[in-house]
């Protein structure tokens, strides 16, 4: 029984470092949380608006000298697989997909930047906006998913800051110093 209570009384103590309140998280809530928190809100890491606010064209297209995947491959890929599992959700019929990962970060044109950054935000509001509006089964079909889409945009946002930080053009005053 002790061990019940200093567990309680640590995810309490938990909860208040993060300045949540200690209202009991819902299913719904804590999806939204780990969308928004990897879109548009920040918490404990950079979400992917920020990431990409400001990036030009020219700094979205550079790759460093190993040829690692450059910011607009990353947003892009992004959006597309975001847009897949939205599709998914919808029980619509998702963008074509030839099988080979590469192709959603290669298909990147730095003409069409300002539009893959649109994209991406687009995409993952109606995601949240579809999570908002689903009933609690629905949200337990999807909720393992939605755990991976916000892991996996958490990994290539972090990517992209590390990115701009070896351009130059990350503002440390955003978030990662």
């Amino acid at each position: 029984m002790k061990s019940v209570f200093f567990l309680a009384l640590a995810l309490g103590a938990a909860m208040s470092v993060q300045g949540q309140s200690q209202k009991p998280q819902t299913l719904k809530s804590t999806l939204l949380e780990c969308l928004r928190t990897t879109h548009n809100q920040k918490d404990w890491f950079v979400p992917v608006s920020v990431a990409v606010e400001g990036v030009t064209a020219d700094q979205a297209k550079w790759q460093d000298k190993s040829g690692n995947h450059s910011i607009g491959q990353l947003t892009n890929h992004l959006a597309f697989w975001n847009a897949q599992v939205l599709a998914k959700f919808k029980d619509e019929k998702p963008p074509a997909y030839g099988g080979d990962n590469e192709e959603t970060f290669n298909s990147f044109d730095s003409k069409t930047w300002n539009e893959t950054v649109k994209r991406l935000d687009t995409v993952l509001t109606e995601l949240e906006k579809l999570v908002e509006a689903a009933d609690e089964n629905k949200l337990k079909q999807w909720a393992s998913t939605i755990d991976h889409v916000a892991t996996h945009n958490a990994y290539h946002t972090g990517q992209i800051v590390y990115i701009r930080r070896l351009q130059g053009s990350w503002d440390s005053s955003k978030g990662v110093k």
